[in-house]
């Protein structure tokens, strides 16, 4: 019998930090041509051994084959030499650079004198490759999320990686982008490409990998056949026991008015935008990408230029002119950026966590002792995994970043809380913390209100929708209205309501 052909292979791999080891011994190949799908909770070691192999990180012992060759990587032009390309979790761009120029960034053409006319022709051919019509001469500063998104999977495919490593890539893409994205991945397979997935969305997984590889804790719990496993079964996996309900039971609003907004419009994303959250709800906001959900809330807190009729906390009127206003005022809100504007992420834990809240610290000194004490309170209270706490928050894993993200804005103690992608790049078990959290903060009297992509959250997790298409809510529902095929019909034009509904008072 004929040992199988691998494009890598991972050959006892530990990793080690200081005296901490992340990775114990981890073993299992990646078939030439396949995709082979690697999951694990936040923390499991995917991240570190995606870095091994893309030579960003050295193992501290173990060996790596690319190729049938043993390899011993110094940096990511070593790994890209032998065919190996990672795209990041994390956009790894320069917002002051072109499109084009981020994707020949390190080798342009051109010499000396760069041929910017030859990067943005094949930089031009590459988006249309993945289907996206964006112009190579754009200032990456100026795109949105997505489109960050595709620049960076444009970059690696410009690489003509032969080993292709995608880290969450569909996290922040539409349902069509996703759609061009795995027809892509098929296409690259059929070419003979290796591709090594990483992703949270196990239903996803479930529909493009050829095979499987589990990480807990650092080691590899199973690798096989995705056929032979169903979602549910993988997520058991991952978390090493039987997986309870993901969504806690839905709480009743009292009734009693926190959010009333009047009139908003944000020039060229939203228009006309009114809507009442009550105490003890979860209000959620559907909509394709690019329909303005997320630009008019920055609008709202005064992050873009805005219209605004008026605004209502607690019955009181309030005028927000800034995420301080707004803070000050009882409401808060989450970025879907974590890294960008989320959190100081070269910063520690600790002044992450205090951001907000200094003047609770310094009198006018600042008391490091008391900063401490509530960084160890919210570690505990919001499940954080660090080995340490004295490590800058880039230290920690996605959804430990996002754990500490949401620390931050509750220390203030607000009673309306906006989470924008509340539960992009966290892994099934820290999603489900997430969502107790949620419901959590609804049952003790506060509103919260969930941006999000993912359908079957919203529909999990709220009891009212908004769904806001081309910059308008253009539906609300609630009860037995809330389904998945209402809401797509409302998103995508299908079905439009006869008025904006979204001042009704009770759902």
């Amino acid at each position: 019998m004929s040992q199988p052909s691998y494009a890598a292979e991972f050959k006892s791999i530990t990793k080690s930090f200081g005296p901490v080891e992340v990775l114990h011994g981890v073993s299992f190949g990646i078939l030439a041509g396949e995709v082979q799908a690697l999951i694990g909770e936040n923390g499991a070691g995917k991240s570190t051994l995606m870095k091994i192999l893309g030579g960003y990180q050295p193992p501290t012992s173990g060996e790596l084959i690319i190729a049938g060759q043993p390899a011993t990587l110094h940096s990511s032009r070593d790994a890209e030499a032998r065919g190996v390309v990672l795209i990041h979790q994390e956009f790894n761009l320069a917002d002051d650079l072109t499109v084009a120029q981020n994707i020949f960034l390190g080798r342009e053409i051109g010499g000396a004198l760069l041929n910017d006319a030859a990067m943005n022709r094949e930089a031009g051919a590459a988006l249309l490759r993945l289907g996206v019509t964006l112009d190579p001469r754009s200032r990456v500063r100026n795109l949105s999320v997505p489109q960050k998104q595709l620049v960076e999977i444009a970059k690696a495919l410009a690489r003509q990686a032969r080993v292709l490593i995608m880290d969450e890539p569909t996290a922040a893409l539409t349902v069509r982008e996703t759609e061009v994205l795995f027809g892509l991945i098929r296409q690259l397979r059929s070419e003979g490409v290796t591709i090594l997935y990483i992703s949270h969305k196990l239903e996803e997984v479930k529909a493009l990998a050829d095979t499987v590889t589990v990480l807990r804790d650092g080691a590899v719990v199973q690798t096989g056949p995705a056929a032979e496993l169903t979602p549910h079964q993988m997520a058991n996996l991952m978390v090493g026991r039987e997986l309870e309900d993901m969504f806690p039971v839905k709480g009743q609003p009292t009734g009693q008015e926190l959010l009333h907004v009047e009139d908003l419009s944000v020039p060229g994303w939203a228009r006309g935008i009114t809507f009442t959250l009550r105490a003890g709800e979860v209000l959620g906001l559907a909509g394709l990408v690019g329909s303005g959900r997320t630009e008019l809330f920055e609008g709202l807190l005064g992050l873009r230029p805005r219209t605004l009729g008026k605004v209502r906390i607690a019955g009181k009127a309030v005028r927000l002119n800034s995420p301080q206003d707004a803070a000050r005022a009882g409401l808060v809100y989450l970025s879907e950026d974590r890294k960008g504007k989320g959190l100081l992420v070269d910063f520690k834990l600790r002044p992450n966590l205090t951001l907000m809240t200094l003047e609770h610290y310094a009198h006018p000194l600042l008391n490091v002792k008391a900063e401490q004490v509530a960084l160890t309170k919210a570690v505990g209270d919001y499940g954080i995994r660090s080995g340490r706490l004295d490590v800058p928050a880039s230290a920690l894993s996605g959804g430990n970043q996002q754990k500490l993200a949401l620390a931050r804005i509750l220390e203030v103690n607000p009673q309306v809380i906006v989470l924008d992608e509340p539960t992009r790049g966290v892994d099934v078990g820290a999603k489900r913390e997430i969502y107790l959290l949620i419901h959590q903060l609804a049952a003790s009297g506060k509103g919260v209100i969930v941006v999000s992509s993912e359908l079957a959250e919203l529909l999990g997790l709220c009891q009212r929708l908004l769904v806001v298409r081309e910059g308008q809510i253009v539906g609300e529902l609630s009860g037995a209205e809330m389904n998945e095929q209402e809401v797509i019909q409302y998103a995508t034009g299908l079905k439009v309501a006869s008025a904006q509904p979204a001042h009704r008072e009770s759902a």
